[in-house]
């Protein structure tokens, strides 16, 4: 994967990075090539291994396509919740770091569903608003959407996919109350 310097990627569990530049390093007696990535959302900087870059995860970010195809996923029922707080924080981890979008959009899903049946935990708290970040920056760094705006949105269809998911899976909600 070839990045040009001025591209916008996604990196995982990062979010969005500018593509500043190409250095050369002398690492041992070898000279490797990096990418110099700026993290948008704190100015710090990531150093890639051009050779590295798509099995670090990092990718271009999203296109309009990619962007409909997202706020119709946001607005879906999703898998059942796993009751076990271990299963679910690994879970979730591993999912945002993978970097893909989508799956930051279950997380987000799935941690909103279970906010509303109960306190989460510090961690997971941690997790929703990470994956939330992720989604909003990418979406608004590409400039399919204001922050603002998109955040709101994604609230919205979030709650949406929360109401179907309660239709489909009435049983589940029920087990997990008690």
């Amino acid at each position: 994967m070839e990045l040009n310097i001025g591209q916008k990627v996604a990196y995982p569990n990062q979010g969005v990075c500018l593509v500043e530049g190409i250095q050369n390093k002398i690492i041992g007696n070898n000279s490797m090539s990096f990418y110099s990535l700026r993290v948008l959302s704190d100015n710090s900087i990531i150093f890639v291994p051009t050779a590295n870059a798509k099995t670090v995860g990092i990718r271009p970010i999203i296109c309009h396509t990619e962007f409909k195809r997202l706020m119709l996923n946001l607005g879906m029922d999703f898998d059942v919740v796993s009751g076990d707080w271990k299963i679910r924080s690994r879970e979730y981890t591993e999912k945002l770091q993978t970097g893909d979008v989508f799956a930051a959009a279950d997380v987000l899903k799935k941690l909103t569903f279970l906010s509303h049946e109960k306190k989460l935990s510090f961690r997971e708290q941690t997790l929703m608003e990470k994956a939330k970040f992720l989604i909003v920056s990418e979406i608004s760094n590409a400039s399919l959407a204001e922050e603002d705006k998109i955040s709101i949105k994604i609230d919205k269809l979030v709650e949406t996919a929360c109401e179907k998911h309660l239709v489909s899976h009435p049983r589940v909600v029920a087990a997990t109350v008690h």
